[in-house]
């Protein structure tokens, strides 16, 4: 368990990351970042109020399913993240892990994340959080695109991915480089968004607690 904010443990992360990959490549990254910022969060993105929208999904075996199918018309909290390959998505991934998904648990709702991986990607995913919630893949960001949420890394952070030896296609299942932008939206038993968060700076992330308590404002509206 973890008592630190994600925000102090991604401070933490940068500073290595950043002696690690030099102060060029670094430069580059906060570029995008800054670039992000400034464009700010698309007009596409789903607000509160909204459907959930439905898309077709596949587990880590491959196995299709949908959104309302895992659903279930549960409270869920659905994570989108980059992909396995993320430090950040990793980092908040296992964060939710330890924290958060016990907290839903004992508030009969439900963690799902999903990214546009390959189901291999996804179980490299689970690996690195021990996750034990639903983690799927969004094969052509279908559902992304649906809640609005869909970008790219710029040339210059993907000439910057090549250096640090990857590159995004090669994660997701489609061959594109095509990426949600790291959101968490909260969605009640019938299906409408409750909260939506969305960050285009993919280095911030939804603290644990600012989760709790959109879900503990479903049981508000209930009453």
């Amino acid at each position: 368990m973890t008592d630190q904010t994600i925000a102090h443990q991604v401070e933490t992360f940068n500073e290595g990351f950043t002696a690690q990959i030099g102060p060029e490549l670094s430069a580059v990254f906060d570029g995008e970042q800054a670039d992000l910022r400034a464009a700010g969060v698309p007009s596409s993105a789903l607000g509160v109020g909204a459907t959930a929208p439905d898309a077709p999904l596949t587990d880590p075996k491959g196995a299709a399913t949908t959104l309302d199918a895992v659903r279930a018309g549960t409270p869920t909290v659905l994570v989108f993240y980059r992909g396995a390959w993320c430090p950040y998505c990793n980092l908040t991934l296992r964060t939710y892990q330890q924290e958060l998904l016990p907290a839903l648990q004992e508030r009969g709702a439900q963690l799902v994340a999903v990214s546009p991986q390959t189901p291999e990607g996804t179980e490299t995913a689970i690996a690195n959080g021990e996750l034990a919630f639903p983690v799927l893949s969004d094969p052509e960001n279908v559902l992304a695109g649906r809640f609005g949420i869909v970008t790219e890394p710029s040339a210059a952070a993907r000439a910057a991915h090549t250096q640090l030896g990857f590159d995004v296609a090669d994660s997701n299942a489609d061959d594109t480089a095509r990426i949600p932008f790291p959101s968490v939206f909260v969605i009640d038993a019938d299906g409408a968004v409750r909260f939506a968060d969305v960050h285009v700076d993919y280095t911030t992330r939804t603290e644990v607690a600012t989760v709790v308590e959109a879900v503990d404002a479903l049981g508000a509206l209930a009453r």
